[in-house]
Parts: C-alpha cells; structure tokens; sequence
C-alpha cells in the first residue's frame, strides 16, 4: 500500500475513534457524573 493510503486510513480511524468515545462519554454511563450548570443555577 501507499503511505498516503496508509496514513489516509489511519486518519479516518483516528476521528471515527474520537467520535465513538465522544458519543460514548455523552450518551452512555458515564453521562451519569456528568453535571449540568444551567440546571444548578435556575431559580
């Protein structure tokens, strides 16, 4: 293979990963620690 194929690979690999562990840390169990400002200060 090609390294721009390679790293062109490599790249997408990187940024779907970030995504998955974003969607993840958002939508999954550890949503659960995660704090909400606007909800602590409404009056």
């Amino acid at each position: 293979m090609e390294p721009a194929t390679v790293l062109s690979i490599s790249l997408c690999a990187l940024v779907v990963a970030i995504a998955a562990y974003t969607i993840y840390t958002s939508f999954g169990p550890p949503a659960k620690e995660l704090r909400d400002p606007f909800e602590e200060h409404e009056d």
